[in-house]
């Protein structure tokens, strides 16, 4: 279970807090869906659950334990807007690989397989991947790190219309399997899933009815 208990943020470049008072609870096998305008916020509140950045107040549970940003990182799987664009590895294979001391080849052809890569080598370019192929590989380096917590920011942007569904039911099937939270200005897009639904906007956090 992940319980965020009055999350504050402001970053050092801000005139006034963007998270205001943030308190949200969910349970693992469970998908949420935050909305909000550009701006509001939504990015940050995923580095922060994800432990790239810190509240300036507030605390974060897992399992109704405290958990720092160093334990946070090692729980949760950050998929950035634009992923494809922060790549560093000269392979498929080595991206994979990238903060692991050690992963077996067949670690990573079930990683492939399991975000629909398995007819893709690892000795292929990253850079030579369709766009719909580069979004899946992206997912594929955080699953590889067995990660409790998957954050997913803007899953669909750029990515035509006959791809963004092929991501979504990716999407949608990995949701059963680990605690899943997706930030996005389409909220229309997950419409028909059985999802917790909130929305933030000027620094508050608020469950959505459908």
């Amino acid at each position: 279970m992940l319980h965020l208990k009055k999350i504050q943020y402001q970053p050092a470049t801000a005139e006034e807090k963007i998270l205001k008072n943030i308190t949200l609870q969910t349970e693992p096998g469970e998908a949420l869906i935050i909305s909000g305008p550009s701006g509001s916020g939504k990015t940050s509140l995923l580095e922060i659950i994800s432990g790239l950045a810190s509240p300036n107040k507030g605390s974060i549970y897992w399992d109704n334990s405290l958990i720092n940003s160093y334990k946070r990182r090692s729980i949760c799987g950050l998929v950035f807007q634009f992923p494809e664009r922060h790549f560093i590895g000269l392979t498929i294979s080595q991206e994979l690989k990238i903060g692991h001391r050690r992963i077996s080849g067949d670690m990573q052809s079930k990683v492939l397989k399991e975000v629909g890569l398995e007819g893709i080598s690892p000795k292929d370019l990253p850079e030579n991947l369709s766009g719909g192929q580069q979004r899946r590989l992206a997912i594929a380096v955080q699953l590889i790190r067995s990660p409790k917590i998957l954050l997913l920011d803007e899953p669909t942007a750029g990515l035509d219309w006959s791809v963004r569904d092929e991501i979504l039911e990716l999407i949608k099937k990995l949701s059963k399997d680990q605690l899943l939270i997706i930030v996005t200005h389409e909220p229309d897009l997950f419409a028909k899933w059985q999802v917790s639904n909130y929305r933030l906007k000027d620094g508050n956090l608020k469950k959505v009815s459908k």
